[in-house]
């Protein structure tokens, strides 16, 4: 059997939204705990695919792990017993690269399998991961579908390093392996994004001496050992913007929250351009929709720029503005392939190269679409409850790497949305959005 979403459309939202913790710190962090030679107990823990496996790789290779509570977990790598990752697990999740800077900085080896990735952009290069590691004094080639890295003499030692691109990953990646290094490592042209900064705050926490997290530019002095203790994620942003960005689609109003309203400026603008009120008021936000939609362009932008992450789910809204909208994406290539799954719907858009004209329509119709990675999934989820009639929205396990309980949440605030099991017609290996 294989689940879907049903999804009768056509219903505005209203009531409250609680956001859980952060999925790009979350997949991070989870890592970034072997590097610590003690307990560490890490709070607000969104419950997704992505985490669980997660932590499933983290017990393979020998860590204790204990789960608290629904969203606590106790992790214990002490006795890591083994610096090589499980390849079948390893190769379902994007972020099983981070596991080579969590490895290599505390052991001065790693050897995991090549990532899986969304299948919107190719392959994603690792090869500014690559570059900071052999700066900083390892060895790192590609054999048999492992990255395999070796630190000379056994530790990395501190290196200046220019990232030739912007890059969240290995911002993060080169940051883990460098806490644990001998000596200073500053990194340059660095990303920005919330979710370093939490990764950042998490390691010293546990003891490691990071500072400019959230600038451009990172400096990291060596510690000999990380200790345990305890962290609390951030809240999720992307997962914040698709609720909000749900609400801007059907109409109605709903209260978000566990936000940090700071890290919402990017998508909170442009919605209000769109005319969607929105009031802040400490970790909440109020967000409502009555009048008619309006349009806007859109250019996604590491941040503080409109988040990449984002981008689908503004097109569901933006393909139900009055006028013609654009979405230039900047950052990935080819992540448009939702487009012929919103117009299965009755959207009007037009993708040419990384440019997206979208010609707003009066409403959505329901119709069977699949979801061909995470944010696409969510976009036609945001896109099926506003159309009128049914929509069944098939590989809906994309969406459940990034979204703790969706269809719980939304049926909270009157969405009508249920998930159902249909048998599988053939069983085909499943993609990682």
């Amino acid at each position: 059997m294989t689940r879907e979403y049903l999804v009768r459309g056509g219903k505005p939202l209203f009531g409250e939204v609680t956001i859980s913790g952060a999925k790009n710190a979350a997949v991070a962090i989870i890592p970034a705990a072997l590097m610590v030679d003690g307990v560490c107990r890490i709070e607000n823990v969104p419950m997704i695919s992505d985490v669980t496996l997660s932590l499933k790789i983290l017990e393979e290779l020998g860590a204790s792990i204990r789960l608290l509570n629904a969203h606590t977990v106790e992790i214990d790598s002490r006795h890591i017993a083994c610096t090589r990752t499980s390849y079948d697990l390893a190769r379902k999740i994007r972020a099983s690269y981070y596991l080579v800077g969590s490895l290599l900085g505390r052991f001065g080896q790693a050897e995991v399998a090549m990532p899986g990735g969304c299948n919107f952009g190719g392959v994603r290069p690792i090869d500014q991961h690559v570059k900071g590691f052999t700066a900083m004094g390892a060895k790192v080639t590609l054999e048999s579908g492992f990255i395999n890295a070796a630190a000379e003499g056994g530790r990395l030692h501190g290196a200046n390093i220019y990232l030739d691109v912007v890059s969240v990953g290995a911002t993060m990646n080169i940051m883990m392996a460098a806490a644990l290094a001998e000596g200073t490592t500053v990194i340059e042209n660095v990303a920005k994004e919330p979710h370093i900064v939490d990764l950042a705050n998490f390691l010293n926490s546990m003891g490691a001496d990071i500072r400019g997290a959230g600038t451009d530019s990172i400096k990291i002095t060596g510690v000999p050992r990380l200790n345990g203790g305890s962290y609390a994620i951030i809240p999720d942003q992307i997962e914040a913007g698709t609720y909000m960005a749900a609400v801007a689609a059907t109409g109605g109003e709903l209260l978000i929250r566990n936000v940090i309203p700071k890290h919402m400026d990017c998508i909170s603008a442009k919605l209000m351009e769109m005319g969607v009120e929105i009031e802040e008021n400490g970790d909440e936000m109020l967000v409502r929709r009555s009048g008619k939609l309006q349009r806007t362009n859109i250019k996604t932008m590491p941040y503080p720029g409109f988040p990449t992450d984002m981008q689908p789910q503004i097109a569901s809204v933006l393909a139900l503005a009055d006028g013609t909208s654009l979405i230039t994406e900047s950052v990935w290539n080819n992540r448009f392939k939702y487009v012929d799954e919103l117009k299965r719907l009755g959207a009007r858009i037009q993708v040419d190269g990384k440019m997206a004209v979208l010609e707003g329509v009066d409403h959505f119709t329901g119709a069977p679409v699949q979801a061909p990675d995470l944010r696409a999934g969510a976009a036609l989820v945001i896109a099926a409850l506003a159309a009128h009639g049914t929509t069944e929205i098939s590989h809906v396990q994309y969406i459940e790497r990034g979204y703790e309980d969706i269809v719980g949440k939304l049926r909270a605030v009157g969405g009508d949305i249920c998930m159902v099991d249909e048998p599988e017609a053939e069983k085909e290996e499943a993609r990682i959005g």
